[in-house]
């Protein structure tokens, strides 16, 4: 999306002399968390020697197996000016709450908010699936006024993180544009590094990444500059502060791209990378008449991954998460519907497999909505915008004003997340979405049931 202002951070001096005190620059943030494992996302000070993690259980099933209770000492490099770790505990007892405490330099870490995680129940073959709630949205710009742009700052109210942290839910899924790399960023290794730490080290964001699992794609402003595509000569370094910041149970293949898929009860999310592989914008769309199959989005080596892994879930939703949008036939910014090959390639391949129970969940455009696409003799596509968290607002202008493929009811042109509910018996499980705005008040809504995302008969 084009670039309209940068932004302001007012808390990062305080943070330092208040926080850091303590040896945490950030977290800890909730990774992954299965039936027996767990990962947990840290970052501390350079003056940190040593980082332990004690866990034991809370309400421990006696007739399961599993750990209980234990202690990990991190063995990796410590020192740096740049400190991101990660703990995995193995062993755990199946659906059980822990609790877990961080000890640096040997002493306790005490938080004002709870650290505690719970594992997933067994439910395959055995029960119901389970119904659940996640969190999701993108555009999280945080104001650091040395550096923004002059004028009206660009980041909005954070105390919308504090709301989603109050928030019961599994998961955050982060759609994109999850920090604003500047020009004092995006052109030196240093600067990747440095807006991941100082933007993820916001006290505001603290209790939120301790009360659920997060999980993320990049879009252009988190993987480099505005727009940028899969030319930008710091890509390698841009992938490797997206794997040390986030926690993703993996990131590309063969040291290319961050796409990876997670799941949770009976929904698949293909965490895609819209960016690493991606043509220039500027690309014809079209040669001599014919979509430019040059002009990639995904690529070929994460477009055959995506269709192998939806061959091969049997997920009830399948959400395809990607930075751009992707259905909406007028918008004037970056759409996959601009990038024709891939596009068609991609329905087409949808279409012919008979793929059930897809949808798009994007971000970018610093509005929500939810997008349809009517295909003839199958189900209605639909694209879920959630965009921004704290990024400036854009309205919608010319076409999109009356967007005929907009669904009803579900523009939202102010801050906000969308609360994301799957929940139902078997056979009749529906998805529910809220967009929500910075205290919580509903702004938009809309569901879907399964049979409807089921090839017509």
């Amino acid at each position: 999306m084009r670039y309209i202002i940068v932004v302001i951070s007012l808390f990062f001096s305080h943070f330092v002399s208040a926080q850091s005190k303590n040896g945490i620059i950030s977290g800890p943030m909730l990774g992954q968390v299965e039936l027996r494992t767990a990962s947990l996302w840290l970052e501390v000070s350079p003056d940190v020697k040593s980082v332990a993690l004690k866990f034991n259980a809370i309400n421990a099933d006696k007739k399961a197996t599993g750990k209980e209770s234990g202690i990990i000492n991190y063995k990796g490099e410590l020192g740096k000016e740049f400190n991101p770790i990660k703990f995995v505990i193995g062993g755990l007892k199946i659906n059980t709450a822990y609790q877990y405490t961080l000890l640096l330099n040997g002493k306790e870490v005490k938080f004002p908010f709870a650290t505690k995680f719970v594992t997933k129940d067994l439910w395959q073959w055995r029960k119901p699936a389970p119904d659940f709630t996640f969190l999701t949205g993108s555009c999280a710009y945080f104001n650091e006024p040395e550096f923004d742009r002059p004028g009206k700052p660009y980041g909005g109210d954070s105390s919308i993180f504090e709301t989603m942290g109050k928030t019961p839910a599994a998961f955050m899924l982060w759609l994109g544009d999850n920090w604003y790399t500047r020009e004092v960023d995006y052109a030196s290794e240093w600067g990747l590094w440095y807006r991941a730490s100082r933007d993820r080290s916001l006290p505001i964001l603290q209790p939120l990444l301790s009360s659920m699992s997060h999980y993320a794609i990049w879009d252009d402003h988190d993987y480099g500059p505005n727009d940028i595509d899969g030319s930008y000569i710091l890509k390698n370094e841009s992938r490797n502060v997206f794997k040390n910041y986030w926690d993703n149970p993996s990131c590309g293949e063969d040291g290319k791209g961050v796409y990876s898929k997670v799941s949770y009860s009976d929904a698949d999310i293909f965490l895609t990378d819209d960016r690493f592989f991606r043509s220039a914008d500027d690309m014809p769309d079209s040669v001599n008449g014919q979509p430019n199959k040059e002009k990639e989005y995904f690529g070929h080596q994460q477009m055959e991954w995506l269709k192998n892994a939806l061959l091969f879930s049997k997920a009830t939703f399948k959400i395809i998460a990607t930075g751009s949008q992707v259905l909406n036939p007028v918008s004037t910014f970056e759409c996959m519907h601009a990038y024709p090959a891939e596009y068609y390639e991609l329905l087409e391949f949808l279409d012919k497999e008979n793929i059930k129970g897809v949808l798009f969940f994007t971000g970018d455009r610093h509005h929500s909505e939810v997008i349809k696409l009517d295909r003839p003799g199958n189900y209605t596509l639909y694209d879920v915008t959630s965009s921004p968290l704290t990024s400036g607002i854009g309205k919608v202008q010319g076409a999109e004003k009356n967007n005929p493929v907009r669904l009803p009811g579900t523009l939202v042109e102010e801050q906000n997340f969308t609360k994301v509910t799957v929940s139902g018996k078997k056979g009749e499980r529906k998805m529910t979405i809220e967009f929500l705005g910075i205290k919580g008040n509903k702004l938009g809504e809309w569901s879907v049931e399964e049979n409807e995302l089921n090839k017509k008969k």
